[in-house]
């Protein structure tokens, strides 16, 4: 299975870096070009490569790591999604002001889906700053949650597995009607760094 990050800010930064970290191979993607991606990727090592947006989109699975708003036009040239896997690590907010978004009552993923048709979406990795998404997963005696929710059990459970190889500990909490909207940007799981122990 075939791994891809499309942004290297901050939270595109730190996946990558978890990637690294336990020598699963992942292609680094930004709109500014692979160049501009050399010295990250180099700091990060082997496992790290710096790729065009249109082979990130290529991969079985893409973790979306761009804006909210930078959506739509960081997916417009991808091929038929055709089943494969979207993680959708974006959270709507409304800058400077810092707070949630005002989409009419939708959800955050519910939009990103629709910029994804055919694909198997499932909202993961959002929910954590990425200053703390970025530290090792181990946390006093037990492993760092990070929640997920999609309408596609198969997909849930490969996104949870892929966590689970991360080193973190996966929650998942169903569809992204239910459990998606406790993710969404200023609800009650967002920013919450919980350990689970054995």
């Amino acid at each position: 299975m075939t791994y891809s990050i499309l942004g290297s800010g901050a939270i595109g930064s730190a996946l990558a870096s978890q990637f690294a970290r336990k020598g699963i191979p992942v292609a680094l993607a930004n709109s500014r070009g692979p160049a501009s991606l050399s010295e990250l990727a180099g700091r990060l090592g082997p496992f790290v490569t710096a790729a065009p947006v249109d082979e990130a989109l290529r991969a079985d699975v893409v973790i979306l790591a761009v804006p909210f708003t930078a959506v739509g036009g960081a997916v417009a040239g991808a091929p038929a999604w055709d089943g494969r896997i979207v993680i959708d690590a974006t959270n709507a907010i409304d800058f400077p002001a810092f707070t949630p978004k005002d989409l009419g009552g939708r959800l955050s993923s519910e939009i990103v889906a629709e910029a994804v048709p055919g694909a198997r979406l499932v909202k993961a990795f959002n929910t954590l700053p990425a200053a703390v998404l970025a530290r090792d997963p181990a946390q006093d005696g037990g492993r760092r949650v990070v929640f997920l929710s999609g309408n596609d059990n198969a997909a849930n459970a490969v996104v949870a597995d892929l966590a689970e190889r991360l080193g973190f500990a996966p929650i998942t909490l169903g569809t992204l009607s239910e459990g998606g909207r406790l993710q969404q940007f200023g609800a009650p799981l967002v920013a919450q760094n919980l350990t689970k122990h054995a």
